[in-house]
């Protein structure tokens, strides 16, 4: 018998405040087509001014608890991704730790930007295969609207605030005969380029500037990394298990731009059907956007217990990666 990382839970948030891109073309130089037509996006959430991560985090996570049918006292360990911490220090983790009434266990941070939930799910499966962990809370919660500047409409229109959340269990399966069909993550694969950090940054931070900073991004040199990065990275995934295309029930991607999506699922002979979309409604909510996406698919009954899906994710640093899990 081997131990596999079970998806036993899962659970979103998302602030109230909605902000169109009809309100945001009285904001900057833009317009409600252009927007469109770039990114697919429609709409985005902005959390309230007294609203944190940790908040946002919070309520993901309880929902996702509720949904695997655990307490707080089953939970070894909580992972959270995200690049707009509560705080510098101490991390954003122990703060719902404490908030979650958890007094077992540990709690940290990672911090991969986009693709901080399919790292942190790395991280969580990790744990549980080496027998570190028996049950892990993962949770991925942005609210980057404190880093945008809201005075440049290249990227100010893309990106919103919202968190979503896992729960991860050890799951026993035989390795032997049920690779393939034990529910649970089969693989995740990671990947990093530190020489493309200046399409995708943040112009600040303690040691550099000791300012918050804002975001600035190079659009066409992310763009053509991210359709090229992804393709290679679920070409990876694939090749990893003997399987086909077809063998992917659902993708759920990072949801950054419709058009990278779309591309992405071209290149796996995808239907959109068979695509998670989610940017449209959320806009780029960073390392929160898989999770949320799953969420919505999972509630409406979309992605249903032993179907196969594939997450993945391309975000600064830059970083890259997938996961493959039986659902």
């Amino acid at each position: 018998m081997a131990i596999r990382s079970k998806i036993s839970g899962c659970g979103s948030y998302l602030p109230e405040r909605k902000l169109t891109n009809i309100e945001l073309s009285e904001m900057v130089d833009t317009t409600d087509e252009w927007i469109v037509s770039r990114t697919g996006i429609k709409q985005r959430h902005i959390a309230a001014d007294d609203q944190l991560t940790s908040d946002l985090a919070l309520k993901a996570a309880e929902r996702a608890i509720d949904h695997a049918g655990i307490s707080i006292e089953d939970i070894d360990l909580i992972v959270l991704a995200t690049s707009t911490p509560d705080n510098t220090f101490p991390s954003t983790a122990t703060r719902i730790q404490h908030k979650l009434g958890m007094t077992r266990g540990a709690a940290f941070d990672i911090q991969a930007v986009c693709s901080g939930f399919v790292y942190g799910l790395s991280v969580a499966d990790s744990f549980i295969r080496s027998g570190q962990a028996e049950c892990v809370l993962l949770i991925g919660a942005e609210t980057f609207s404190r880093i945008l500047d809201w005075t440049d409409r290249t990227t100010c229109v893309l990106f919103g605030d919202g968190a979503g959340a896992v729960v991860l269990q050890a799951s026993q399966y035989d390795d032997d005969t049920d690779h393939l069909t034990a529910q649970g993550i089969l693989s995740t694969h990671l990947h990093s380029d530190g020489a493309w950090n200046d399409i995708l940054y943040v112009d600040g931070g303690p040691s550099s500037t000791q300012t918050v900073g804002h975001l600035r991004m190079a659009g066409k040199e992310v763009f053509r990394h991210a359709v090229t990065n992804l393709a290679s990275v679920v070409d990876e995934t694939l090749e990893a298990h003997n399987l086909q295309n077809s063998d992917i029930d659902w993708l759920v991607p990072h949801q950054a731009n419709k058009r990278i999506l779309d591309s992405t699922a071209r290149k796996l002979g995808l239907s959109p059907d068979q695509v998670v979309l989610t940017v449209d409604r959320h806009a780029n909510t960073s390392a929160a956007s898989i999770p949320l996406a799953l969420d919505e698919a999972v509630r409406d009954g979309r992605i249903k217990r032993g179907d196969m899906v594939l997450m993945e994710a391309m975000g600064g640093g830059l970083t890259w990666g997938s996961c493959l899990a039986r659902w």
